[in-house]
């Protein structure tokens, strides 16, 4: 869930926080001994693809549905993100992509090539038909597993997508994304991450989670929890680097794709003040796939604040009115 102009501007406000000195060994260790916890390969498992290695979490007895993480994620934000679901009653399969965590990053990671490795994890499941959803950058996986293997899509649900939009430049091998190499010696810094998220929680929250940090003064406690828990998961940010800056490429241009072409029922979810521009993104969607559904909150930012509760409770009453779940 971080922009390219996030990651820039993360570099410049870490490394003046670290020259300040904020935060003690002890607080450092102890919230980055949480973080591999949450993340702890004793909650996941890993499977051989044609990709590389591929990480999943496997969650809840009921209707299955794959939950592709957003950028700064792995399977341990996967499950975070889709609790509301769990507590409904569904199956959450939670990939790691390309480069994240232990899921390993191949020579060419593209969307395409993580909708394909989905589904040999579908494969090694025995799933015929799941419904997708796709979260900030994973969108771009999970709209490519509609489009390459409609017949594995029983429905596709992208949210605050990291889309292209007809206005949106494509990244070609000629126009990478400016930054890269200096926001790496800051993925690969879990202390600098660190600093950032202890002293300046609330930029971070800005640049990182593009969202204003004034709407933590408007939502109740549950959801100001959720914010700060969304930005601490991050961390450890050295096991997710890979995935971040390819995500940096990917998702800074996106690309576009046969969207006309999905046939799984679709509905596209985003939040009018997300600093990132998912809204456009999602109208596209709405617009391109035929009979798609759409809502746009008004406000909440890339995490959509406030309705954390209401989006999930939307896409509950979509599977089961598209016969889903």
């Amino acid at each position: 869930m971080v922009s390219r102009r996030a990651l820039i501007g993360l570099g410049i406000a870490s490394g003046a926080l670290a020259a300040t000195g904020g935060g003690t060994a002890l607080a450092y260790s102890s919230a980055i001994s949480k973080a591999r916890v949450a993340c702890d390969p004793s909650l996941s498992t890993i499977i051989p693809t044609r990709s590389g290695d591929l990480e999943y979490a496997d969650a809840g007895s009921g209707t299955p549905l794959l939950m592709v993480h957003g950028t700064g994620g792995g399977f341990d934000q996967g499950l975070f993100f889709t609790r509301e679901l769990l507590a409904k009653g569904y199956r959450i399969i939670a990939p790691s992509r390309f480069g994240y965590l232990r899921s390993s990053l191949p020579p060419d990671p593209s969307s395409a090539n993580q909708a394909d490795a989905l589904v040999e994890l579908l494969d090694h499941l025995h799933i015929d038909r799941i419904a997708v959803a796709g979260g900030s950058a994973g969108a771009l996986s999970a709209i490519e597993f509609a489009i390459r293997h409609p017949d594995r899509c029983a429905a596709l649900v992208p949210i605050v997508p990291a889309s292209f939009t007809p206005d949106s430049e494509a990244i070609t091998a000629d126009n990478p994304p400016e930054g890269i190499p200096a926001a790496m010696a800051l993925l690969r810094s879990d202390f600098l991450f660190w600093i950032g998220t202890a002293v300046a929680s609330d930029l971070m929250v800005g640049t990182l989670l593009a969202t204003d940090p004034a709407l933590l003064k408007t939502v109740n406690a549950a959801e100001v929890a959720r914010a700060r828990e969304i930005l601490r998961g991050i961390l450890p940010v050295s096991r997710r680097a890979d995935g971040l800056i390819n995500d940096a490429q990917l998702a800074g241009h996106p690309a576009p794709s046969a969207l006309e072409s999905i046939t799984a029922p679709t509905f596209a979810i985003s939040v009018e003040d997300d600093r990132f521009g998912t809204a456009k993104a999602a109208r596209h969607i709405a617009a391109t796939v035929p009979n798609a559904q759409l809502t746009v909150f008004p406000s909440g930012g890339h995490i959509w604040l406030g309705h954390d509760h209401e989006l999930f409770d939307q896409v509950d009453a979509f599977l089961t009115e598209i016969g889903y779940a």
